[in-house]
């Protein structure tokens, strides 16, 4: 579910970039801050967006600083924390765990087992702040986990209950924004497991794994289904998120919504014009 929700560098100018980066290593702070080394290494742009987006939207007070860290110890950099950094933390370690279990459960590797363990406590504490929506995330990936047991069970189902899931997660607070949080994370969410299911389409069938996309592969039209297909979840999404009043940061956060999120499709394609 991680790597998807980026930036577009190139579409940004250099004083927003640097915004950017101060509400990352604002992130990575509170993750650390909160959980520790542990918390900081699953540090993503993807929930650096939705801090962000909580911020533009709610307007918080910010506190802002600098420091150095393990990961850049030479040069001081700056940093932007808010209690949508800190929501956004939260909400990371639960993707984070359940990221980590689905990699246990698909690999059985060491790796994923480690950081199931290291994970754990730190989801537990989150799962006592948040556990009407620990627990409601924890039903969708049950519900994703029964259907992928079924080669026929389609793209459709999986793909909505992940969107459950990041709808969840946006909609912070219930409000009168919350519908439309809701609305955009459950798109955004659509988009990232049809993309995620396009990018691993290669590994799955190597691996004999579940891949909702093996049906179609052999398709004339796979590639343009595929692009149909994301394009809508995105389009949708970017329709939810235009009707948000977003002042602050608003170009940071087109760029990811109108040109980072198809970061990966474009290196893909790429690869495969190569591979031609």
């Amino acid at each position: 579910m991680f790597g998807y929700i980026t930036i577009n560098k190139d579409a940004l100018s250099q004083e927003e970039y640097e915004r950017f980066r101060s509400h990352y290593c604002g992130l990575c702070h509170v993750l650390c801050a909160r959980y520790g080394q542990i918390g900081r290494a699953t540090l993503s742009y993807d929930m650096t967006f939705l801090s962000i987006l909580l911020s533009s939207l709610y307007e918080p007070t910010e506190i802002s600083g600098e420091e150095r860290c393990a990961t850049h110890p030479a040069k001081p950099h700056a940093y932007v924390v808010s209690d949508a950094a800190e929501y956004a933390a939260d909400m990371n370690i639960i993707l984070a765990y359940h990221v980590a279990l689905d990699h246990l459960h698909d690999d059985k590797s060491p790796a994923a087992y480690a950081q199931v363990r290291m994970l754990k406590n730190p989801y537990a504490r989150v799962k006592t702040l948040y556990p009407e929506k620990c627990a409601a995330i924890e039903s969708c990936i049950a519900q994703i986990s029964f259907m992928e047991k079924h080669p026929d069970c389609g793209i459709d189902g999986p793909a909505n209950e992940t969107g459950k899931i990041l709808g969840l997660i946006y909609a912070r607070y219930d409000d009168m924004w919350a519908p439309t949080l809701k609305s955009l994370g459950e798109a955004l969410g659509r988009f990232i497991y049809v993309m995620d299911a396009y990018d691993d389409l290669a590994a799955d069938i190597k691996k004999n794994r579940f891949n909702p996309l093996i049906a179609w592969q052999t398709h004339d039209n796979f590639e343009e289904f595929c692009h149909q297909i994301l394009t809508m979840h995105i389009a949708e999404c970017a329709a939810e998120f235009e009707r948000l009043p977003l002042i602050n940061d608003a170009q940071i956060l087109k760029c990811v919504i109108y040109s980072g999120v198809w970061s990966r499709y474009a290196y893909l394609q790429k690869r495969k014009e190569e591979n031609k």
